[in-house]
């Protein structure tokens, strides 16, 4: 984790966080409202150099794709924090934008709704 939000502490699995505006077996009880994690990466001078020599052969170029994936992960988690400090256990309607805001600086938001869901009786569906 980039920065402590408050002490770790996770009600929401990453089971529990969907795209969809609900979540099939559970009732929203109660929303909560927005949540969001933000990170604001730049790239390293050294994983730029391997870059360039990559995307002259061709291909995926690793060291980027590891990089995005890690911010989308991170951002991804202090999503759930911030969920957990509302007292979500689950969030719906979850996104991901990203913006540059400096030369080989950018932003990356994952947002989504903080929602109390309860199973829906005879569901038989995992409950975290």
């Amino acid at each position: 984790m980039p920065y402590e939000v408050s002490a770790p502490r996770y009600s929401v699995s990453h089971g529990m966080v969907t795209s969809a505006f609900e979540l099939p077996g559970y009732r929203i009880k109660q929303n909560l409202g927005i949540v969001r994690g933000i990170i604001v990466r730049s790239r390293n001078v050294f994983v730029n150099i391997g870059a360039v020599f990559q995307s002259m052969v061709g291909g995926n170029i690793t060291a980027w794709t590891k990089l995005c994936e890690q911010t989308r992960s991170d951002a991804f988690d202090i999503m759930i924090q911030h969920a957990t400090e509302l007292g979500a256990n689950a969030i719906i309607g979850a996104r991901y934008d990203a913006t540059e805001i400096a030369q080989g600086a950018t932003e990356v938001l994952a947002y989504g709704t903080a929602v109390v869901v309860e199973p829906l009786e005879g569901a038989g569906i995992y409950t975290p």
